[in-house]
């Protein structure tokens, strides 16, 4: 059988897609162990290996992610690790056989997650994680794979005391696959590159990442990288960015959008590329009929990006907040979201909240670190809008990031800081965001925060005690009309109206039926509407939007219109689409949301100029 290493070297592998989301399909309950499947159903993993391998992929990883002492303790079986991962190595073996599907050689590899040591476990010293790690990595070498996958690590020492045990036991390859934020950091504070260069130079054959981010941000991180001779790269993205929908996490990017993204990848140096959440064979076999033809590069200069920001120079205003709902009585009201930054520097923020003011916006909104992606404090934000350039906010407020306690405070304080304009959201999950590792807190949500700030508005927090006085909150809520339930969320929303709503700002809407229907079945409510409005910016923007951001979904008309249009041509239909959609909703409603993609503020300007 060919060496794994030398087929890297010189043609593009494709490897397998999640595990646990096939499993899952297969009816494996939440929360049950999966490395006790290898046992207890040990068909599910003879049928997911086959069909992975029979999809095109060459490299399988074992069912053993979690096989390990410490996570198996969790559900009482960890005097089982070795028997697991055994198990894991066998099925795989007899799955394949031979080991060549198709003319193609498979190799299998033993896969080994990171200890995921919780606040409330015993802490480890060095010694004893090495011995859990020997224990896990010698039964999957002892198994017989061909190589060992050390994958989702988010601390680079633990990845390092892994990897230097797998170095002592054996010479077989080793994949090293690191969990990044998007930005491209390690939870340890090392930068990919940073991690990538150490990992080499202990012993790692193959650097790669999965499991936190989707197709874009992972393509992303890869243009940052230099390639040089003998450097060999892997990519696991994710299917997009999850949805959590009845109890489960769903991905919305489809086999043949994953599968598009392939070249990208090469192009930058990647090797070696499977799928981690979301990905299932049927994307797989994408992948291996759009790798045909495609030859792995060997070097590759570092890009570097430099972003020049306008300098510019506000004035603080005085500013009365008035209530932003009384001027729907008087004239069109145009809201407008402008993210804070990810970093410490507010230039362009505020140059693009200065743009949009002058633009004619009634107001900028501010998300809660959307999708679990970690920002600037809208509320630190929202004083500086406030004080800089004079304009309204409209302050996000998500259940995910504080307990109860925590929430009431952030709610005084807005109150005692004179801001009016809430909006009161549950929050995406941590597990989807740059830091997988926080925690989701969720004491109440969206409908129980609703109901908090009317009981501050009446002047009692959420343990009945007096506030001394009472806060003015003009609070609303959220609605997604692109579900495929809309009947459902409409009952949602009759129940956030029964809470407290004043107010309803929708996802973006870039369906003009849609725009219609929504107006008729939410009018009757008797509350103001905004209804969403996001330019779309070119092809591949909409395909990103459309395959691995939550909530929203893009006709198939205009994602075609999109695709065969050149990029300058596609950002005009993007505004003059947005524009159409726009004077729809003015027809309906006297208000409208903008929605600012990616801080490009000229585009949302240039929409409000109409």
């Amino acid at each position: 059988m060919a060496n794994f290493l030398e087929v890297l070297r010189d043609q593009i592998l494709i490897a397998d897609g999640a595990t646990g989301t096939y499993l899952y399909q297969l009816g494996v309950p939440q929360h049950h162990c999966l490395e006790e499947v290898n046992i207890t159903h040990p068909d599910y993993l003879r049928r997911l290996y086959s069909e992975y391998a029979e999809a095109g992929a060459q490299v399988i990883e074992t069912n053993s992610f979690g096989a390990n002492r410490i996570r198996l303790a969790r559900y009482g079986l960890e005097d089982r690790v070795r028997e697991f991962n055994l198990a894991a190595v066998k099925l795989a073996k007899e799955s394949l056989k031979s080991k060549i599907v198709l003319g193609k050689n498979i190799f299998i590899g033993g896969s080994v997650g990171p200890l995921s040591l919780r606040p409330t476990d015993a802490p480890l010293s060095d010694c004893q994680k090495a011995e859990v790690f020997h224990e896990h990595i010698g039964a999957l070498i002892e198994g017989g794979c061909d190589l060992l996958f050390l994958e989702t690590f988010s601390d680079l020492q633990e990845l390092l005391i892994a990897l230097n045990v797998f170095k002592s036991l054996s010479a077989l390859p080793v994949v090293t696959s690191l969990a990044v934020t998007e930005e491209g950091r390690m939870g340890t504070g090392q930068t990919m590159e940073e991690a990538f260069q150490i990992l080499r130079l202990a012993g790692a054959d193959v650097c790669s990442i999965n499991g936190t981010c989707g197709l874009r941000a992972s393509h992303f991180l890869y243009t940052k990288l230099e390639v040089k001779a003998g450097d060999l790269y892997g990519a696991y993205p994710n299917a997009g960015k999850p949805e959590f929908y009845e109890g489960r996490f769903n991905y919305a990017a489809t086999p043949e959008y994953f599968a598009e993204n392939l070249p990208h990848f090469v192009e930058e140096g990647v090797r070696l590329m499977g799928g981690d959440y979301g990905t299932t064979p049927a994307h797989i076999k994408a992948l291996a009929q759009k790798a045909v033809g495609l030859k792995p590069i060997h070097l590759k200069k570092r890009k570097t990006i430099t972003v020049t920001e306008r300098p510019m120079s506000v004035e603080p205003q005085p500013h009365v907040e008035l209530n932003l709902l009384d001027r729907l009585k008087e004239k069109v009201v145009t809201v407008v979201e402008l993210d804070s930054p990810k970093t410490l520097s507010m230039t362009k923020f505020l140059a693009g909240a200065q743009a949009l003011k002058e633009a004619g916006a009634d107001a900028v909104t501010l998300a809660d670190n959307s999708l679990a992606i970690l920002r600037v404090s809208n509320f630190a934000a929202a004083v500086l809008l406030r004080e800089k350039v004079g304009v309204l906010p409209l302050i996000h407020l998500a259940c995910r990031d504080r307990n109860l306690i925590g929430l009431q405070s952030e709610i005084m304080g807005l109150g005692v800081m004179g801001f009016r304009h809430l909006l009161a959201i549950t929050g995406d999950p941590a597990k989807v965001g740059d830091h997988p590792g926080a925690s989701s807190v969720y004491d109440v949500n969206s409908v129980g925060l609703l109901k908090l700030i009317q009981g501050m508005n009446q002047g009692v927090n959420a343990a009945g005690k007096n506030l001394n006085g009472n806060t003015d909150f003009v609070v609303g809520c959220a609605f997604n009309p692109n579900a495929k339930n809309f009947d459902s969320q409409v009952k949602k929303l009759e129940g956030k109206i029964a809470a407290g709503a004043q107010y309803v700002m929708t996802q973006p809407v870039f369906d003009l039926q849609l725009v219609k229907m929504t107006a008729e079945r939410l009018k009757p409510l008797g509350i103001p509407v905004f209804i969403g409005v996001m330019p779309l910016l070119n092809s591949r923007n909409t395909e990103f939007l459309h395959n691995e951001v939550p909530g929203i979904s893009i006709p198939d008309q205009v994602r075609e219109q999109m695709r065969h249009a050149s990029e300058t041509e596609a950002s005009r239909i993007g505004v003059d689409f947005a524009r159409e959609l726009r004077r729809e909703i003015l027809t309906h409603f006297n208000g409208v949301y903008l929605i600012t993609p990616f801080l490009k503020y000229e585009v949302s300007v240039e929409l409000m100029s109409d």
